[in-house]
């Protein structure tokens, strides 16, 4: 069965603290799946268009328990792996009040860093429209090569492809090395999703979220650059190459009771492909996307909070009135 949409990338156990503050002093966590690519792609199914998804997880209960929840959200097992000889990826969540986070990885050799070169045959990427990729499997090998070959592939397969930096400092050797193989990434890239500061640490931000979106397309790369900016909203800056007309749109984000930003960003992107995916326009896309990370964050956990396409919709009629 062909799918219009192809997310790669991994997929991991979130542990969510009962409280907020520093990891050291919480004593209880809850066990939630997520991965930014898993997210995206159990996003993308809760908005109505479930793709296929690349990933690769351990022989153990932690990867038996992500396999099932995947399929739990609608998603083909085609390229869902299986690793005999590596555990599942980890990654333990901290809060301060404010609901802003950081993880703390436990991810040496696992599973999600062995996904091999080729997997994803010409075939695959010939049925697809769009294929989107975040930049933790950049971080370490076989994964790195086999996220960069895929990418590269389909770009010449003529599918949209869109990349989600996601900068995670402690997964990298260097910031040197996250630039420049982000920056091999990019050069296969249709679409960009960063924040501000994962654009600078690329050396192509500064300035105004507009100003460094513009930067990122000049750059080389990207002809459409979304900077996400938490609950401020985002903008989006489109060249003259996009497929949809040439832009530059700023909205603002929705006032909501945040409970957790895990997953936010996540949202924003498959609220994003869903949207342009549709016709919309940019200001449209990113209004509803708005909509759909603004709605994510009202529940704790990343998966388990991304929003339906009716209750997006709520929160913007909800806004119009």
């Amino acid at each position: 069965m062909s799918r219009d949409v192809l997310v790669v990338g991994e997929t991991l156990i979130d542990w969510v603290p009962e409280r907020s503050g520093p990891l050291e002093t919480v004593d209880g966590f809850e066990r939630r799946p997520g991965g930014a690519p898993a997210n995206v792609a159990v996003g993308l199914a809760r908005l109505e268009s479930p793709p296929l998804f690349w990933t690769r997880v351990g022989d153990d209960p932690f990867g038996r328990y992500l396999e099932g929840t995947l399929a739990d959200h609608g998603l083909p097992d085609r390229f869902v792996e299986r690793d005999a000889d590596a555990k599942t990826t980890l990654a333990f969540v901290t809060h301060d009040e404010t609901g802003d986070r950081e993880f703390t990885f436990y991810r040496d050799g696992t599973a999600d860093t062995r996904l091999e070169p080729g997997r994803i045959d010409d075939a695959t990427l010939a049925d697809c429209e769009w294929v989107h990729a975040g930049g933790v499997t950049l971080s370490s090998g076989p994964a790195r090569e086999a996220t960069l070959d895929v990418l590269e592939r389909a770009a010449a397969a003529d599918c949209t492809v869109s990349f989600d930096p996601n900068a995670r400092s402690e997964l990298w050797a260097d910031d040197e090395t996250f630039a420049r193989v982000v920056g091999d990434a990019l050069a296969h890239v249709d679409l960009c999703f960063a924040t501000v500061a994962e654009l600078e640490a690329l050396g192509i931000g500064g300035g105004t979220p507009t100003e460094s979106a513009r930067r990122a397309i000049d750059a080389g790369g990207p002809h459409t650059v979304f900077v996400t900016r938490g609950e401020e909203g985002a903008v989006a800056v489109a060249a003259d190459d996009a497929p949809w007309p040439a832009a530059a749109v700023d909205r603002p984000g929705f006032a909501v009771e945040t409970v957790d930003t895990t997953g936010a960003g996540d949202a924003f992107v498959a609220g994003a492909i869903t949207a342009l995916r549709d016709g919309r326009g940019l200001a449209d896309a990113v209004t509803f996307a708005n909509a759909v990370a603004a709605t994510a964050t009202t529940d704790a956990g990343a998966m388990a909070a991304l929003p339906t396409r009716e209750a997006a919709a709520t929160l913007l009629e909800r806004e119009s009135d």
